[in-house]
């Protein structure tokens, strides 16, 4: 994995910093000069991600969420959603569509498939008690360059 340039973000587990962290990704993201869709794609994935770190991996708690971001060869992006949260007790569950271990606060259960839809891999891996590591990453489209 050759690293072009890379960042490395921290924030409490508070919901406002959901868009925050869009905001960081987007800045982050000029320099690659992606496609509208691709920006809007990421920074979705990403508000997924942050979201369920604050709602499910924190949930009634305070903790520090860990973004880390990555530009590779060849305009691919990566990026690193950590939280020291509760952690999932069963991944391939949680990743499946409509499934929500918050029904009580309306959460649709969809985020997963959603960071799926708009990255080209998602890893995701959870200790309980220890948190939540998820790792994304996308192709840019060729710029022309």
């Amino acid at each position: 994995m050759n690293v072009i340039n890379e960042i490395k973000f921290t924030m409490p587990s508070l919901s406002v910093n959901e868009s925050v962290a869009r905001s960081v990704v987007s800045s982050f993201l000029i320099q690659s000069d992606p496609t509208v869709e691709e920006l809007s794609d990421i920074r979705t994935a990403v508000s997924e991600a942050v979201t369920n770190s604050v709602v499910h991996g924190y949930r009634h708690t305070k903790g520090k969420i860990e973004l880390t971001m990555k530009l590779l060869e060849n305009r691919e992006i990566y990026i690193k959603i950590r939280d020291k949260g509760c952690g999932i007790a069963d991944v391939e569950q949680a990743m499946e569509p409509l499934f929500t271990t918050a029904p009580e606060e309306e959460r649709s259960g969809l985020g997963f498939s959603l960071m799926q839809t708009f990255m080209d891999k998602l890893t995701v891996k959870s200790t309980v008690g220890k948190g939540t590591t998820i790792i994304m990453r996308k192709r840019l489209e060729n710029n022309g360059d």
